[in-house]
């Protein structure tokens, strides 16, 4: 009888367990988007002296970070350091979601064809957005 008991709360908790795992699967554990935000993408000569300062220690390895002041929030990710020129980075999504702000960043390659500088680069892209005290989640 006790044979019997242990292999049904064994099949009860395998059950339980897989269903978890299956709505956790199916939702991917990101909550609902509840709306995109509005960014700009700042070149180097409007950032802060201290935000610009930490992107050139950190920009010879893929890094990501964040900055805030009392009016805006900065969003950095690099990806360190790319053999040549012709790099480009494209901000696919930026948006609210519960408690987190979710970005996601694309490297974009030179073309085939496209002449480049043989130089070594450090592609970066910093976002401006308005100010929220919520975590920032990298895709």
């Amino acid at each position: 009888m006790k044979h019997i008991i242990k292999q049904f709360l064994l099949f009860s908790c395998l059950l339980v367990l897989s269903a978890l795992l299956i709505s956790c699967k199916k939702t991917n554990g990101t909550p609902e988007k509840e709306r995109d935000l509005e960014f700009t993408v700042v070149e180097n000569a409007d950032l802060p002296d201290k935000l610009l300062k930490c992107i050139e220690d950190k920009k010879a390895n893929p890094f990501k970070l964040t900055y805030e002041n009392e009016d805006y929030l900065y969003i950095v990710q690099g990806y360190g350091a790319q053999k040549s020129g012709g790099y480009s980075i494209s901000v696919d999504e930026l948006y609210l979601a519960g408690n987190w702000i979710y970005v996601k960043t694309s490297l974009i390659g030179p073309g085939k064809n496209e002449p480049v500088t043989q130089n070594i680069t450090y592609p970066y892209v910093v976002i401006k957005t308005e100010f929220m005290d919520n975590e920032v989640c990298f895709q």
